[in-house]
């Protein structure tokens, strides 16, 4: 059994025995070029991505954590399951549940290590840390909504999950910092926040469905993408949206453009990669 990241070399002798044991029109998208360095990065902390080897097997299988279904890409030579880990997620070892063509079900294992993420005190207005009572009841219906459609699972995608970065611009607060405001601890930055002046094109990351599109308290102006199998991306604080639900998007295709729309001192851009409804950090698409 495999728990760390592994890239096959897939020698054409190789393909061209699979093709003649499977047949040719089994060859599914997803196969790689030698060499080649795969996106998501694995990086198997709170807030990243592990990679857990499946092995061979003539059809995608099945693979879930906690009745939750994960992405798998590959092809019959190695497939993968891509397991996106919550930032409240606690170091130690966990495991995937596996679901075979042939109907066997078997347990695999990796571990989660620790990180440290920086950290920020603020002092503020008591204001700016309690909400009102409407704010609160509109934040909470929100919330809600916003769950249902971080539990989205479609049509895995076909082809590489390398993405674009969605507007240029300076990268200007990281992924997992750690907010203290007038010393209450808050949820941890669960995106990246990418600098950048209002009226500033963004774009698709990756090919995708518009999933959902609102105004909402915190997150303002907000596109969320469906890039298939449980991967999708919010886009927040926009000062337009381009785009409607249901509408199919190429990569690099306009969603919107960059505000200061929801709260917020400014404008940017704020960006989400959610993986089996956990955030995780953008970066680990990005090329180098």
């Amino acid at each position: 059994m495999h728990t760390h990241d592994t890239t096959a070399f897939r020698t054409p002798r190789r393909r061209a025995l699979l093709r003649l044991a499977l047949g040719a029109g089994a060859w599914p998208a997803l196969a790689h070029a030698s060499g080649t360095v795969v996106r998501p990065l694995a990086e198997a902390v709170p807030g990243g991505v592990a990679r857990i080897d499946l092995g061979p097997a003539p059809e995608r299988p099945r693979a879930s954590t906690d009745d939750i279904p994960l992405l798998v890409v590959g092809d019959p030579i190695q497939w993968t399951a891509l397991v996106g880990i919550a930032l409240a997620t606690r170091p130690g070892t966990r495991q995937i549940r596996v679901d075979g063509p042939d109907g066997r079900t078997r347990q695999l294992a990796y571990t989660v290590h620790d990180k440290h993420y920086a950290e920020q005190h603020l002092k503020v207005a008591p204001r700016t840390v309690d909400l009102a009572p409407a704010d609160l009841a509109r934040h909470e219906r929100e919330r809600a909504h916003q769950q249902q459609v971080i539990a989205t699972f479609s049509a895995v995608p076909a082809g590489e999950l390398a993405m674009r970065a969605p507007c240029p611009g300076r990268r200007s607060d990281s992924f997992g910092k750690r907010r203290f405001f007038n010393g209450q601890p808050r949820n941890p930055h669960s995106g990246m926040d990418i600098a950048a002046a209002t009226g500033t094109p963004v774009a698709a990351p990756l090919a995708a469905t518009v999933l959902d599109t609102g105004d909402y308290f915190f997150n303002g102006n907000t596109v969320w993408l469906d890039h298939g199998g449980g991967l999708l991306s919010m886009l927040c604080h926009l000062s337009r949206i381009d785009v409607a639900p249901g509408q199919r998007l190429p990569a690099g295709a306009r969603v919107g453009a960059v505000g200061a729309t929801g709260r917020v001192t400014g404008p940017h851009l704020h960006w989400t990669v959610v993986l089996n409804r956990a955030s995780v950090n953008p970066a680990l698409f990005l090329p180098d």
